[in-house]
């Protein structure tokens, strides 16, 4: 199995041993949640009866069931291993690690905190500093929105974004020099039912 996921990890350009990919993996499940979760443990009990009226089915995942969680997981994980350290982004953006740490204070860069300290996505910078317009797009981004789903936005092409004709992610648009307000825009709908 190593081999195999050392293959897996190499095709995709993830530089981390098997090893301590599978840490973060074990991790990422640790913390998204529990491994069978009640779904209708924080409902009340009309809340349960109005949904259960229209076909929703309530039940605590079988043992036989496919674990949902997997994809967030694996998604969870390649985005941890990719992710910089405040060192790193100091050093990629030509600044003290202090700039850094004031610009996630300021929401002019994103990351989250691990026992590690700062873990900084690698998609919210250019090959020469930070993407342009990346201060506009994380103003709009609900302040409650996880990593994940932020890296999914921006990485995900948008009908509302194209280049050529195609969609674009808001990443391709922004690196494009696109105007962040559209992207923005967008962002600001994260979270938000259809």
């Amino acid at each position: 199995m190593t081999v195999a996921l050392e293959n897996v990890l190499a095709k995709a350009g993830l530089r981390i041993d098997a090893a301590e990919f599978l840490t973060l993996v074990e991790d990422a499940a640790r913390r998204l949640s529990p491994p069978s979760p009640d779904p209708s443990s924080s409902l009340s009990e009309a809340q349960r009866a109005a949904l259960g009226e229209t076909g929703l089915d309530l039940s605590p995942r079988r043992d036989d069931e496919p674990d949902g969680r997997a994809p967030a997981v694996a998604a969870h994980a390649v985005l941890a291993e990719s992710a910089l350290t405040v060192a790193e982004a100091a050093r990629r953006l030509e600044v003290d690690p202090s700039r850094i740490r004031h610009k996630l204070a300021d929401r002019r860069l994103t990351g989250w905190k691990d026992q590690g300290g700062w873990r900084l996505p690698a998609w919210q910078f250019a090959d020469r500093g930070a993407l342009p317009g990346l201060d506009v797009v994380l103003a709009a981004v609900p302040g409650d929105q996880p990593a994940l789903v932020v890296a999914a936005f921006m990485n995900t092409p948008q009908d509302d974004l194209e280049i050529g004709g195609r969609p674009a992610t808001p990443r391709q648009w922004l690196l494009a020099g696109g105007d962040p307000a559209p992207v923005a825009a967008l962002a600001a709908t994260l979270g938000t039912p259809f």
